[in-house]
């Protein structure tokens, strides 16, 4: 049986495909109330580490725009921006 990664090892991307798992079995409902506990506090480690990931490419982003000059930066667009098909 391959050795599971220590969630701090583990890359934002591999840390987001585990998380997508254990919410697949989560929803899934086969798994008994002891191990379902489990998954869920793996989960919000998980979490934890995948916007801390997050935080720090934003702080990194920060930064390089800065030594370009910029005094600010902008922030992406998001789905809420977009415009939407149809009525509102």
């Amino acid at each position: 049986m391959a050795q599971r990664k220590k969630p701090d090892a583990l890359s934002f991307e591999e840390a987001l495909r585990r998380l997508e798992e254990i919410v697949a079995r989560l929803e899934s409902g086969e798994e008994d109330l002891d191990r379902m506990i489990d998954s869920f506090e793996e989960g919000v480690q998980l979490v934890r580490i995948c916007n801390q990931r997050l935080d720090a490419i934003e702080r990194r982003i920060e930064q390089l725009v800065q030594k370009e000059g910029r005094e600010t930066v902008e922030p992406l667009p998001t789905s809420e921006d977009e415009p939407q098909d149809g009525p509102p």
